[in-house]
């Protein structure tokens, strides 16, 4: 069966309520007067949040919603505190960002693995009466109550973790190319939108090169307002050092014009988030094994010239892998490169278990 891929969900999360404190009174035989003895109320339950690499979608949250913790227990005579509540440890895939789903704000970034955050605290117990005991008041006969715990409303929306981002029009290529550099397995037809949700591969240059790159649903003009697939998937590019904007540059459709697509793409990308418009972007000519030889050079550099293109660009045939990987021993130089920059430690993207799982590697 394969598992269906979710990248978004909406979930409550209600913490525990403090346990009340007790009125009691110590009795005991031969202890006319014991006094106070009342305990205080155990602490109700809290909702965390954990990163875990072995978990790769949002699916199960969107059956399970609401999601509750146990009030603490109410405290008892004899000094006995109310035992309080265990936690509730939510586990959920690297990547995801954990937002108030009333306010829009912030209120966790699972980037890493193990990464923790609090969701929603648990109330305090409640105080019992032997702690209001005092030289002018012998026999306090009241208590506090459990405060109570919070509850939110909570958006949570996955980011994959790649190092590379494609883009593209429907069927320009993206699904072939990643499956000619990595292990990945994406569908791929002559019929547009083949790819319906985000595919992740490990491009191994060489035995301790590699790097991580994110196969996304094609976008086509107008995606903002909703045509295609929309821009939804935008998001799991957030992350990336690098986007690959493939182009079919020999499309089998007459009415096609690629410069225009192209120019959409970028425009659709820019209206999307002027950040992810900003990143370093190269062009890969893909389809080049379909023009003959003799026109391919001409064909590349009349496109960049009408595209009035001034980044990097590639030619490339994600079919018969020509060009490949010279692209992918770029792309890898130029991920060093940025790292040893920004001297971040660690290593590219996501070398883990859970990538290895998700890629096939």
């Amino acid at each position: 069966m394969t598992m269906k891929f979710i990248d978004e969900a909406r979930i409550e999360v209600h913490a525990g309520k403090g346990g009340d404190g007790a009125v009691s009174f110590r009795r005991e035989k031969y202890v006319p007067r014991g006094g106070p003895d009342g305990g205080d109320g155990g602490r109700g339950g809290s909702i965390h949040v954990v990163a875990d690499r072995n978990i790769n979608t949002l699916v199960d949250y969107r059956y399970a919603r609401l999601h509750r913790a146990r009030n603490g227990e109410r405290g008892r005579g004899a000094q006995c505190n109310g035992r309080s509540a265990e936690d509730i440890i939510l586990r959920m895939p690297v990547g995801t960002v954990v937002s108030d789903a009333e306010s829009g704000a912030p209120v966790a970034d699972l980037a890493h693995h193990g990464d923790r955050a609090l969701l929603a605290r648990g109330g305090k117990g409640g105080m019992g009466n032997v702690n209001f005991k005092s030289s002018t008041n012998r026999a306090p006969r009241h208590a506090t109550l459990g405060e109570p715990g919070e509850t939110r409303m909570l958006m949570l929306e996955l980011k994959v973790l790649a190092d590379v981002g494609l883009l593209g029009l429907p069927n320009a290529g993206k699904s072939t190319f990643i499956r000619s550099v990595s292990s990945a397995k994406p569908k791929v037809a002559d019929y547009p939108f083949t790819t319906l949700h985000p595919h992740l591969g490990m491009v191994r240059v060489e035995a301790d090169r590699s790097f991580v790159i994110a196969d996304i649903p094609g976008l086509i003009e107008g995606a903002a307002e909703g045509a295609g697939l929309g821009h939804q998937f935008l998001r799991h590019l957030a992350r990336t050092k690098l986007l690959l904007h493939i182009v079919d540059l020999a499309p089998l459709d007459p009415d096609a014009e690629p410069v225009r697509d192209a120019r959409a793409i970028a425009h659709e990308l820019k209206k999307y988030d002027d950040a992810l418009y900003r990143k370093p972007r190269w062009l890969v000519l893909n389809k080049m094994d379909i023009l003959p030889t003799e026109e391919r050079a001409k064909a590349a550099a009349g496109f960049l010239r009408s595209l009035r293109w001034r980044g990097r660009a590639f030619q490339i045939s994600a079919l018969t892998g020509e060009g490949c990987r010279e692209l992918s021993f770029a792309i890898m130089e130029h991920l060093e490169k940025d790292l040893a920059e920004s001297g971040e430690s660690g290593g590219l993207g996501v070398h883990d278990d859970a990538t290895r799982k998700a890629t096939g590697r």
